[in-house]
């Protein structure tokens, strides 16, 4: 492996990192913490959260790689990507290959040592539906692509709650729809803002299938929606009114700004003004999920409904 890294000069340590797409695994890790810290209530495992949160990055990191490699004939077609290594021949396949499982293996190898049986679960159905079901046919072939991929998007932070309560219930199950439904207008506004891209590579996205209309129309759907259920997270009192304060905030900036974009004259100004803001809201979200954990029932088993559970 080490002499096909080396056997392309111009495969630097840089466009291997870049592989690994780390603005993705940076903020699915920031979700991940989100979900650790609202669980442990203060009372951190430090081992755990380490271990649990490195074994997420490197799976992470891998599902990136072989996203990359699928996308190899799209990313032909895209002004944005054309330039990657492996479109390029920077990097080899056979080598993005070996690097992808190699970072895999460790990465499950890692959370299996943890002895979170539920969190492992929940970590390879959100790698197996991003680099099979969403990578290699629903982002080729169909308009709702999106919403399957916003769902391996939303296993971060369900995994690293599980780390810390060993179950999914009410709770676990909230952050997942929570973070599903952030994805999609977060999503919306890149395919407007690269609409001529996604166009190009014939990916039959929201906003190319039906227009950037009908998609302003469901960003706004999906901000409500997300806002929703952000807040129902602080009524359950799963997480305490200095989060409701805060999300609310932020997400009625949010969904001002999606209001906005219907008289907006530049499109794409205004879609990554909305992409900008849905990182601002995804951060802002993970942060007071981490802090406000002050009117959280405490874990018992008794405590929520609980639908499935490991020890």
């Amino acid at each position: 492996m080490l002499s096909a890294i080396l056997e392309k000069p111009g495969a630097r340590l840089r466009e291997w990192v870049l592989l690994a797409k780390p603005g993705i695994v940076l903020g699915n890790m920031v979700s991940f913490a989100g979900g650790f810290l609202l669980a442990s209530m203060g009372r951190i495992d430090s081992a755990l959260f380490a271990a649990s949160g490195c074994g997420v990055a490197l799976v992470m990191a891998s599902g990136c790689v072989f996203n990359n490699y699928i996308d190899r004939d799209i990313d032909r077609k895209m002004e944005r990507t054309r330039g990657r290594p492996l479109v390029t021949g920077r990097i080899s396949p056979s080598a993005a290959l070996g690097v992808g499982a190699a970072l895999g293996i460790l990465g499950f190898a890692l959370l299996a040592a943890t002895g979170k049986e539920l969190v492992v679960a929940v970590v390879l159905a959100g790698y197996l539906n991003y680099v099979i079901a969403y990578s290699l046919y629903w982002k080729r072939n169909s308009v709702h692509g999106t919403l399957v991929g916003s769902l391996s998007g939303a296993t971060a932070p369900v995994a690293g709650y599980c780390a810390v309560r060993g179950r999914i219930d009410l709770e676990a199950v909230l952050l997942l729809v929570i973070f599903c439904l952030w994805q999609m207008p977060h999503a919306y506004a890149i395919a407007i803002a690269r609409l001529r891209d996604y166009t190009l590579a014939c990916i039959p996205v929201l906003p190319v299938q039906r227009g950037i209309p009908a998609t302003q129309r469901q960003i706004i759907a999906f901000i409500v929606a997300f806002l929703a259920a952000a807040l129902a997270l602080g009524l359950l009192r799963y997480a305490g009114w200095a989060y409701c304060v805060v999300t609310f905030a932020v997400g009625g900036y949010w969904l001002r700004l999606a209001w906005a974009g219907r008289g907006a004259s530049d499109q794409r100004s205004w879609a990554r003004g909305v992409f900008a803001c849905s990182l601002l809201m995804v951060t802002t979200l993970s942060v007071m999920m981490a802090v406000d954990y002050s009117a959280h029932p405490v874990p018992a088993a008794s405590g929520g409904r609980l639908l499935v559970r490991t020890y």
